[in-house]
């Protein structure tokens, strides 16, 4: 595809050290119309090399890797200034507490794990461009069961300032719905879900989606 129509494709990198699996994972990338990998790495230093050259909007980092592990290639790309828009969507077969949490604070903005379908991906993908937290079920619910059996450490981010409306909505960005299963859940549109959102982002001085997440957790928003 040439011309403006592949200039609106999401640009992804492929960040894995398994050959077969990379290849795997551009072929089903590359077989959509709205999204193409721009390049393929197979080390940590080799992932942050390749997103500072080539700036795609979307990383697909695996946790590990030789040559510097997906956690810190994660937290280079995301600290790098060079890179604002750049976003970590961690693919990993593993569900382990310490590398979600890890890889939550090195500025990843989802998870899913290796077992999902070709179409869970294409939606991870997606979503990540857009904005939004994915994370695989299974690491969600570990995840939960991570924060509420955690003692008790840093205050949690006050609620006091958010409108009945926007702490419903919080509730549900930390369960894991898009935006459009928000608006569906609420009655409301998609806009309004934005507009939700980006007054959360700023009331509770999030960085992104995944910091409104751990918020919700904190504050016991999350069903148990």
């Amino acid at each position: 595809m040439t011309g403006p129509a592949a200039d609106r494709r999401v640009r992804v990198l492929i960040a894995d050290d398994q050959p077969l699996l990379r290849r795997s994972l551009a072929i089903v990338i590359n077989g959509t119309p709205d999204l193409r990998t721009v390049g393929e790495a197979g080390t940590g230093r080799e992932a942050v090399a390749l997103a500072r050259e080539l700036v795609p909007d979307v990383v697909l980092m695996d946790l590990r890797m030789p040559g510097g592990d997906g956690i810190e290639a994660t937290r280079a790309v995301t600290g790098d200034p060079a890179l604002p828009a750049c976003r970590v969507l961690v693919l990993t077969m593993f569900e382990l507490d310490a590398y979600v949490q890890d890889a939550l604070r090195a500025g990843a903005s989802g998870f899913l794990l290796k077992d999902a379908t070709p179409e869970q991906l294409l939606d991870a993908i997606r979503r990540t461009h857009a904005g939004e937290s994915l994370f695989a079920p299974a690491i969600l619910t570990r995840l939960v069961e991570h924060y509420v059996r955690r003692p008790a450490a840093a205050p949690p981010r006050r609620l006091d300032a958010l409108t009945e409306r926007e702490t419903e909505v919080l509730a549900l960005v930390g369960r894991g719905l898009s935006n459009d299963e928000i608006a569906a859940s609420l009655t409301i549109s998609v806009r309004t879900v934005k507009t939700h959102i980006g007054n959360l982002l700023a009331k509770l001085a999030a960085r992104d989606r995944t910091q409104l997440v751990i918020a919700a957790y904190e504050n016991g928003l999350i069903p148990r």
